[in-house]
């Protein structure tokens, strides 16, 4: 059985409408949720919630992600195929970081209205994106929504720059815990920044240490969280409150010294 993700701003009303038209399509399709929870209108943590999970999927899955402040605009709608995996959604970056994270993307702007039934102004993750989705789970090949095109909106999740003993980074992520999870990958970090390094955050010397528990309760910490991206947390509590930060903050890591042993 064809399994399809959805990735929403959407909350806790409107996905009911796009399972409703994935299963008038394509009945008994295993939906999986990978949240609905995005910040909305945050094309960045839509995709890094996309991005982080896509590798534990298999081959035929069908991605609808919809995170889509254009709605209704002369933006594109596109379906991409990549490493055997398919995504369906708007043009505007949010599916681009996933789709080559699995291999070469293979995009298609949905030009076929013949696909399509009505379509609202306002709607396009229920009336295209589901639709489309789940025509491609029930068999139909990604061509057959358009024409291939490489003139699509890119979206560039690893752009932290490194310069000696400074990071200069996005926040692109806070999740339930208030953990802040920014755009430095551990591959950028790793020869150069060793546990039990000192950071300073924010005004904050925070040390990098291997996992939460190292640190105190109540204290601050930074770490690889299990999606490879360099975290800032508070053991037991919300890093994100404590230091005021939020989705989109541009902040300076710099390091200043070691855990004395």
């Amino acid at each position: 059985m064809v399994t399809v993700t959805l990735t929403t701003d959407f909350g806790t009303l409107y996905p009911a409408s796009l399972k409703a038209v994935i299963l008038g399509i394509c009945p008994g399709t295993d939906i999986v949720d990978i949240t609905h929870s995005v910040p909305h209108a945050d094309i960045h943590a839509g995709a890094f919630a996309l991005y982080s999970l896509v590798g534990y999927f298999q081959a035929g899955t069908v991605h609808i992600a919809v995170v889509d402040p254009g709605v209704g605009t002369s933006r594109k709608a596109l379906a991409i195929l990549s490493g055997g995996q398919y995504f369906v959604g708007p043009d505007n970056g949010l599916m681009i970081p996933a789709a080559r994270k699995l291999g070469d993307p293979q995009v298609y702007e949905i030009t076929n209205k013949g696909l399509l039934g009505t379509v609202s102004s306002t709607f396009h993750g229920r009336d295209i994106f589901a639709r489309i989705g789940a025509l491609i789970s029930k068999g139909m090949h990604v061509r057959e929504v358009g024409e291939r095109t490489d003139d699509y909106v890119d979206l560039d999740l690893l752009d932290a720059v490194m310069q000696d003993d400074r990071i200069e980074a996005k926040i692109i992520y806070i999740d339930d815990f208030g953990n802040v999870i920014t755009n430095v990958p551990y591959s950028l970090i790793s020869q150069k920044i060793p546990f039990k390094a000192v950071l300073q955050i924010a005004g904050h010397s925070i040390p990098f240490l291997q996992t939460y528990g190292q640190a105190p309760v109540g204290g601050m910490l930074s770490v690889i969280g299990s999606h490879g991206f360099l975290e800032i947390a508070l053991n037991q509590g919300s890093a994100a409150e404590m230091l005021g930060m939020h989705n989109g903050d541009r902040i300076t890591i710099e390091i200043t010294g070691h855990i004395q042993s």
